[in-house]
């Protein structure tokens, strides 16, 4: 089985390595984000992130006892842990249209300014990886956060004059990735400020059941659980192995998927007990086999596995990093004895002396 994970590490290394993942946050090909019939649209029915729930309904309600439109909101957190659904919630129990766009969508601060006069009262303009956005738009969206006007230049060269442009109060929510790259002017002119968690085995238990549910699959007493381990603590990612799992079920006429029927799936997706896939072996396997647990740099190791240096860091060693089997250090990265473990493998010698 370890010959042939570090045969396919070899292979196939011309395509666009997050998009092949089935364990990767990011949507594959044409599949959406999340789909709409396994999207919850009430805060109840939101699972995980408890304490974010509780400071969000006690936002809301506010809101709607004061009668105006709330403050405006930043959602944070990795890919794929519901900032996106946590938007339509916002919406819907306000009750108020929602206006959708993205950070690399809006080009130019013209672009932002046709969005931002658009809006109606009370309405919700929702900014996908708003850290993305423009210099000049987030300048724009300064002033419109704050002062609810936008500046319209008319003419150009000396003779160009600007209108004030007074817009309805509306609300906006930002959903970014990576917060720190936000300038400090616009993070600071958020009312409210969430970060979500990645989700532990029980919570996602619960979604999973939640989701099969909705997409009418059986699944037997510790099936849930088979997923939810191999999720990666993202709900995005547990969704789709489900439906991986419903395929399986379906071209094998199950009647019910038993905790045995999902090892089978997904080991034919080459994703193991710890939610590693192709990819996270083949770096492993990089690390212990052929630098005897390292340390090795990252450029090195992503020669080894054929792949691009970003990838591997962006993409691959945050889990690694994050469930122990990688360690980043100033002379590169080294292997745990968790990672030796997971090949099978006895270190050769004592790890604590690599670091």
């Amino acid at each position: 089985m370890e010959d042939r994970m570090e045969y396919d590490a070899q292979t196939n290394t011309g395509a666009r390595e997050e998009s092949l993942r089935m364990v990767s946050a990011a949507p594959i090909g044409n599949e959406p984000v999340s789909d709409e019939e396994l999207r919850p649209h009430a805060l109840e029915g939101f699972i995980g992130q408890p304490l974010l729930k509780a400071q969000l309904q006690l936002f809301l309600d506010a809101a709607r006892k004061r009668e105006v439109p709330p403050d405006h909101i930043l959602l944070a957190g990795p890919p794929g842990l519901g900032k996106t659904t946590l938007a339509m919630i916002v919406a819907n129990e306000l009750n108020v249209p929602i206006r959708v766009t993205s950070g690399p969508a809006i080009q130019h601060a013209g672009d932002l300014a046709s969005i931002l006069s658009s809006l109606d009262s009370g309405e919700v303009l929702f900014i996908d990886e708003i850290h993305r956005l423009p210099r000049a738009a987030e300048e724009l969206l300064y002033i419109a956060m704050e002062d609810f006007r936008v500046d319209v230049m008319v003419g150009k060269g000396p003779g160009a004059t600007s209108i004030p442009l007074t817009l309805p109060r509306f609300t906006v929510i930002g959903a970014t990735t990576r917060e720190g790259m936000l300038p400090s002017p616009l993070r600071a002119r958020f009312g409210f400020t969430a970060h979500l968690d990645f989700y532990p085995h029980e919570e996602l238990e619960k979604l999973i059941e939640r989701s099969a549910a909705v997409l009418g699959v059986n699944l037997g007493e510790g099936s849930a659980y088979e997923m939810a381990v191999r999720s990666r603590g993202t709900p995005r990612i547990a969704n789709r192995l489900l439906r991986r799992v419903r395929d399986w079920a379906i071209v094998h006429d199950l009647d019910m998927v038993n905790p045995g029927d999902v090892k089978e799936a997904l080991s034919l997706y080459q994703i193991d007990a710890e939610g590693l896939d192709r990819l996270d072996i083949a770096v492993l396997n990089a690390v212990v086999r052929q630098f005897n647990g390292g340390p090795v740099g990252l450029n090195t190791l992503s020669a080894m596995v054929g792949e691009e240096s970003e990838t591997v860091e962006t993409v691959c060693e945050p889990y690694l990093v994050r469930e122990g089997f990688l360690i980043r250090t100033p002379k590169g990265r080294v292997a745990t004895e968790k990672a030796w473990s997971h090949l099978g493998l006895v270190p050769k010698d004592d790890v604590s002396k690599l670091f």
